[in-house]
């Protein structure tokens, strides 16, 4: 396996991707949803770029060295956005994803599982666009 630094931030992305996406489905069915409309309109709220963002903001003091040059890399890379959503937002939503691609590459499961932990409690802190999608 090559070394994260080595590897183009977007490509952490489209890992970290996949790896949150199956925390919030596997999340959802814990929670006890169990309706597949439902699943997915919740899953919608997790996943969207504001959403993904919000979470970021919220975990950043306590991100290490290592984890906000890998959120760096993630926010600086260069690639295209949605129309949906504003640039700023999508590239922290990136940044994100870029962060959990690297702890799953990393095997940092316990890191990755501290970050999942808070989710809920960030998206209830401060409501998200209701009208953007992912």
């Amino acid at each position: 396996m090559r070394n994260w630094q080595e590897m183009n931030a977007l490509t952490l992305a489209y890992l970290g991707d996949a790896v949150y996406e199956l925390w919030v489905r596997t999340h959802l069915l814990e929670l006890g949803h169990e309706k597949v409309k439902e699943l997915h309109k919740q899953a919608v709220s997790y996943v969207r770029a504001s959403t993904q963002a919000q979470i970021l903001h919220a975990l950043l003091p306590d991100l290490n060295e290592i984890e906000q040059q890998v959120v760096l890399r993630g926010r600086n890379a260069k690639g295209g956005h949605p129309k949906n959503v504003d640039v700023v937002t999508y590239r922290h939503a990136t940044a994100f994803e870029s962060l959990v691609g690297y702890w799953q590459l990393n095997n940092q499961n316990d890191r990755m599982q501290w970050a999942f932990n808070q989710v809920d409690d960030i998206i209830l802190q401060e409501p998200t666009k209701k009208t953007e999608a992912t």
